[in-house]
């Protein structure tokens, strides 16, 4: 019995994968129908072959003995009841991962739709004041704001270009420096980082402004905003810095710090199933975000 279970079953296996690309292309309910009709098709082969095999090996002296109904009825029973209960687990199966997939993306989305940048109420008060001043500035500076909000808008499950998430970022830099003028530096690095990189969308710009917000703005000399990007092996790194200002509520930058720095490691550890990190760390008067993902290329 153990040996006639093991050859149904690895029967079922083999059968399960030859038809796998067919049963692929059907709806859940055809496709299960079709399934079930096959697992119990393949144990009635199963149960044909042995009764076959014993008369040829001379173990019945019948081809047709006189259990050989009551057998095949009792394979297709046994086979339809296992094989009603293996579908019942992969249909549950399925929803589930369907389920689990929707609410990570509505998470992602959800995630997405909480960065509300801080500059786009100076941002328009700076264009404003270029209108009259510098037309073709304050049209350019429109474009910019109208490009970040685009990304702002787009669909959070999507991995861009590191060289898209970079020109993003450098856009919205310069409406910040409306704003700011000379008091905000910004340095930018990059070494053998692969142009095809794919990073999540709108990874860059949150913490890019967060080192603005929190770093450059309050201090009345400005400061410098510097980026850097490299690749170790099959790693990709990504470290901002920016300073710490002498004088500032450090509770008030802190909070703001955690809410930008949690949406962002959330976001990087749901598309890349924990295999992302972020931390951030003070050292020498400087804050630092760090970002190691792997590198995905497109």
């Amino acid at each position: 019995m153990t040996s006639f279970a093991q050859l149904v079953a690895v029967g079922s296996i083999v059968a399960l994968k030859l038809v796998s690309g067919p049963v692929q292309g059907m709806g859940p309910f055809s496709g299960g129908i079709f399934v079930f009709v096959l697992l119990i098709a393949v144990a009635l082969g199963v149960s044909e072959g042995i009764i076959l095999a014993m008369y040829e090996l001379g173990l019945s002296g019948e081809r047709w003995p006189e259990w050989h109904g009551t057998m095949l009825t009792r394979v297709a029973v046994i086979s339809a009841i296992i094989s009603a209960l293996a579908l019942r687990y992969a249909f549950v199966y399925h929803r589930a991962q369907i389920k689990s997939e929707i609410q990570q993306q509505d998470r992602l989305q959800a995630l997405q739709s909480r960065i509300r940048p801080h500059f786009l109420f100076n941002s328009m008060n700076s264009v404003a004041s270029l209108i009259r001043s510098d037309p073709e500035l304050a049209e350019r500076a429109l474009q910019d704001l109208a490009d970040v909000f685009r990304v702002l808008l787009a669909d959070a499950r999507k991995m861009v270009p590191i060289t898209a998430e970079g020109e993003l970022a450098r856009q919205y830099l310069d409406i910040e420096k409306l704003r700011l003028g000379d008091r905000l530096q910004v340095k930018w690095s990059a070494s053998n980082v692969p142009r095809n990189a794919l990073i999540p969308s709108l990874t860059l710009q949150p913490l890019i402004e967060n080192a603005v917000y929190h770093g450059v703005e309050p201090s009345f000399a400005g400061g410098i905003v510097d980026i850097r990007m490299w690749s170790e092996g099959d790693q990709l790194r990504i470290l901002i810095t920016n300073p710490i200002p002498e004088i500032t509520n450090q509770a008030q930058q802190r909070r703001g710090n955690r809410i930008a720095l949690n949406n962002v490691r959330e976001r990087l550890n749901r598309h890349f199933q924990g295999k992302a990190d972020l931390h951030n760390y003070e050292k020498l008067g400087s804050y630092h975000v760090m970002i190691t993902m792997p590198i995905i290329r497109g």
